[in-house]
């Protein structure tokens, strides 16, 4: 069994390779709902509709969110009556945010929600599941004042200073049904090439989580998002920054230190591999960019190779 850690574009992306090598019914995702933003009288799951998208084949390649051959009628009307349209969201999206409405009001948990709409795009033998049933938002401490992490990774381009991060609701998360059992059943756990602080960050802080991996016997490896000490996309390098810490895969295998068994670099980062060892951790060193599924699979075949699988 493997269980998997993500959210976002560069989780999306990795997890298109491995489902392609590892069968769904040996694999559990575990997916940051803390992006969540209520918008548009919608609780929309940013991530979690990104990794179903993509895994279903129905993504935007070109933006790497959002349902392919998309229209804009809806958000455009909205627009015409005044209300902000910052955030995208294309017609056939408001159809599966109308869908998860539907399935809240009659009483179902986000777990219940996930599985149907991963089952709707065809993924009904795939486990994925939200961090937690309960909500957690990522808000953003600025230059500018607080604001909503969609907020700031969006409408303000991620151009103001960062001075801090605040986990509204966090304390209060529990595991979703099914996370906890997952990591103690894995043989192997994989920490996706996601945002430290913003993606799997709360993951880790959801109560039980982090320490059901550190007690965990699965080997545990996590692929750096970063590539020469930057994102290829999203704001991993000024939020680290911003809380005072070096935008670096070496800073990001310091913060998995505690489990942390292999830390895949790309070969643009090989100079951190002495430090990454002093941690303790091996380094795997690699082509890490995924300009298509086919390296992305290449990707999950090279680290399966390495570690003999």
């Amino acid at each position: 069994m493997i269980t998997a850690l993500g959210g976002g574009v560069g989780a999306a992306k990795f997890l298109k390779g491995l489902t392609k090598l590892v069968p769904y019914k040996e694999l559990t995702l575990i997916i940051n709902t803390a992006d969540d933003i209520e918008l548009y009288g919608f609780n929309i799951s940013p991530d979690i509709d990104t990794i179903i998208y993509r895994l279903s084949g129905n993504i935007d390649t070109d933006k790497g969110w959002g349902l392919k051959d998309d229209s804009l009628n809806v958000l455009n009307s909205l627009s015409a009556f005044g209300v902000e349209t910052w955030f995208g969201l294309g017609d056939r999206d408001f159809a599966t945010q109308v869908f998860k409405k539907e399935l809240s009001q009659s009483g179902k948990t986000k777990t219940e929600i996930t599985n149907l709409t991963a089952s709707s795009f065809g993924l009904e033998n795939l486990n994925i599941l939200p961090m937690s049933d309960e909500s957690v938002e990522t808000w953003i401490e600025t230059s500018e004042g607080i604001m909503h992490f969609q907020e700031y990774y969006i409408k303000h381009r991620m151009e103001p200073e960062v001075t801090g991060i605040n986990l509204r609701g966090i304390t209060e998360a529990n595991p979703s049904p099914g996370v906890l059992e997952a990591i103690t059943k894995s043989e192997l756990i994989i920490i996706c090439p996601s945002n430290p602080i913003i993606s799997i960050g709360p993951i880790l802080d959801v109560k039980g989580i982090r320490e059901e991996i550190v007690n965990s016997p699965a080997k545990v490896i996590a692929v750096s998002p970063l590539i020469g000490g930057k994102p290829l996309k999203g704001p991993a390098d000024k939020l680290m920054r911003g809380l005072g810490l070096e935008a670096s895969s070496s800073e990001i295998a310091n913060l998995y230190k505690d489990f942390l068994d292999v830390m895949v670099l790309d070969d643009s980062d090989s100079g951190e591999v002495e430090k990454i060892n002093s941690l303790g951790i091996k380094t795997f060193v690699t082509d890490t960019i995924m300009t298509d599924d086919e390296k992305s699979k290449i990707l999950s075949e090279k680290i399966m190779e390495y570690l003999g699988n």
